[in-house]
């Protein structure tokens, strides 16, 4: 094992590598693109063996992969935001074909209004398209789950893609101390990629559910690619602890830090839940028995997992990166799903925070942590809320006046 200073491009990009990418299909967008070039870079200088070709477009970059996936070739590509939106279409394709690769995606929201900075509308999108998620929130937990990935993906119970999901900026182009497997332990990790007679071959014809089908078919497909997702749950398990006891490090599909006797939660996913983490250590300094909870795994949804860590929580705020227009927080409808019905289920409280890359302060997380303990001990919980100052707001206010006297006097001038 060897110790190196990686961004998260560079982490994923090293996960690519030890894992023995072979095909590379790829097109570039920030902030993604780093992954593109140092696996390029070692390709070029023999460092690594593969091919990398750019191709004209994401969507053409997610066909190209699914049909090499289709073949018998281990994939990887990356991509993010609009790029990923670009391939939606076929991320349910290649998804339906059942072919096993990995796609990392490095968050980035998406527009309107445009921005770089990151949160998790993208990766959220993508829920329902039959790829497994898996979400990171440091630099070593990507490289680490990029070989688990692959493990997962090429699984005979599975064969599904896997999407490996960073934030833009804040994780994928942040340095951190990153310890590598050594090339031979993670090659004996992850394994040859067997095909299992998936792959297409003129001498042996195989159908794989892509031809027209009526209603009752296309029923039993959809729903064999969903028992598959399921099934990814005890698989992943079985992996994680295989892993731990090579290499070991632990990334169980749901983290829980600090939940013994909590009475609060956080639970959100992404980099700033390792803000989230230090805000539990000053809460709990002050006397208020915080925690952290924290799904790698978001595709399947741990509902067994999260029941099982959440069990005596009096109180949970969710916090989610992400907004569905109309409906709210989608990690939070999510775990309210997965909790109804349970007997003394925990206060559940909805926060939108960190969209288009807006910081979450350490001073937010302790308010958040007041306003839940408030609603524990009241009964009565709080409408959802965005994170939002008022120094914020009054700069927005500020703003929309400049922008009103100027419309005002380009009316003047044209009259």
């Amino acid at each position: 094992m060897k110790r190196l200073l990686l961004t998260g491009n560079g982490a994923a990009a090293w996960g690519a590598r030890l894992a023995k990418a072979e095909y590379i299909p790829a097109f570039p967008i920030t902030p993604q693109t780093e992954i593109i070039e140092n696996l390029a870079a070692w390709i070029d200088s023999s460092e690594m063996p593969g091919r990398l070709v750019t191709l004209e477009s994401e969507h053409s970059m997610m066909t190209a992969a699914g049909g090499a996936a289709a073949a018998g070739v281990r994939v990887f590509s990356a991509t993010s935001s609009q790029g990923l939106l670009y391939a939606m279409e076929m991320l349910y394709t290649v998804a339906g074909w059942r072919v096993p690769f990995v796609l990392v995606n490095v968050s980035r929201a998406l527009s309107a209004p445009i921005t770089l900075e990151p949160d998790h509308n993208d990766v959220f999108a993508a829920r329902d398209s039959g790829f497994i998620q898996i979400h990171c929130s440091t630099c070593q937990e990507v490289v680490d789950a990029v070989l688990l990935a692959y493990r997962l993906a090429e699984h005979p119970d599975i064969r599904l893609p896997v999407m490996v999901n960073l934030d833009g900026f804040y994780l994928s182009f942040t340095r951190e101390p990153v310890t590598l497997p050594d090339q031979q332990g993670a090659a004996e990790f992850v394994g040859g990629f067997d095909p299992l007679g998936m792959a297409f071959r003129a001498g042996a014809p195989l159908s794989q559910a892509v031809a027209v089908l009526g209603g009752s078919q296309y029923s039993y497909f959809r729903y064999q690619q969903h028992l598959a997702s399921l099934q990814a749950l005890d698989v992943y398990d079985d992996l994680e602890r295989e892993f731990f006891g090579r290499f070991g490090r632990s990334h169980p599909a749901v983290e829980a830090y600090r939940t013994d006797e909590a009475e609060m939660v956080f639970l959100m996913t992404g980099s700033f839940a390792t803000k989230a983490g230090n805000a539990v250590d000053a809460l709990r300094e002050s006397g208020i028995r915080a925690g952290l909870v924290r799904p790698r795994l978001l595709r399947p949804f741990p509902v067994r997992r999260l029941r099982q860590v959440l069990r005596g929580v009096r109180g949970i705020a969710v916090i989610d990166q992400n907004l569905s227009v109309g409906k709210g927080g989608i990690l939070y409808t999510e775990l309210a799903s997965a909790l109804y019905g349970q007997e003394n289920a925990p206060v559940l409280l909805s926060f939108i925070g960190g969209l288009g890359g807006r910081d979450i302060s350490g001073e937010e997380f302790i308010g958040i942590a007041r306003v839940t303990i408030d609603a524990i001990r009241s009964g009565s919980v709080p409408e959802p809320r965005l994170l939002y100052t008022a120094d914020e707001l009054r700069h927005i206010r500020k703003l929309q006046a400049i922008a009103s006297v100027q419309q005002e006097n380009h009316c003047r001038n044209h009259e």
